[in-house]
């Protein structure tokens, strides 16, 4: 074997040994940082977008839900007896303009007369009969 095949043995052995680090350097690049990079910004993107999504749909809900209400001006408490018929009781006061006030009324005016039921009544717009809100 002359010298000159021996260098081009060794060379080809060279060229090939760079083609491949070479190679496997781009491989070691693109599967490392480029495809993971990529995946990690898609998928912070996506995860922003599926926030921003939640957050519209909670508050469509919510502005649904929280719509004003149209609240009685007017509340009556109607007492009633044993047998479930209206009755009158003196003394009492039967007409409020607020919900709270004659819940109150009506929870210590059942304490003051326990032989009696009372109904927390309003007139609404769109019915002929009174409305019940609360009974005891």
């Amino acid at each position: 074997m002359n010298t000159f095949q021996k260098i081009f043995d060794w060379k080809t052995y060279i060229f090939t040994v760079i083609a491949l680090v070479s190679f496997s350097s781009f491989l070691v690049v693109l599967f490392g940082q480029t495809i993971p990079g990529i995946i990690i910004t898609f998928f912070k993107i996506a995860g922003d977008y599926v926030i921003l999504v939640t957050v519209l749909i909670f508050a469509f809900t919510w502005f649904l839900k929280a719509r004003p209400h149209n609240r009685p001006k007017n509340y009556r408490i109607v007492p009633l007896d044993v047998f479930g018929k209206k009755s009158t009781i003196d003394g009492i006061r039967t007409d409020f303009k607020t919900h709270d006030v004659a819940w109150s009324f009506m929870k210590q005016y059942k304490g003051e007369y326990p032989l009696y039921n009372f109904a927390l009544v309003s007139d609404v717009k769109d019915s002929d009969k009174p409305t019940i809100y609360r009974y005891i």
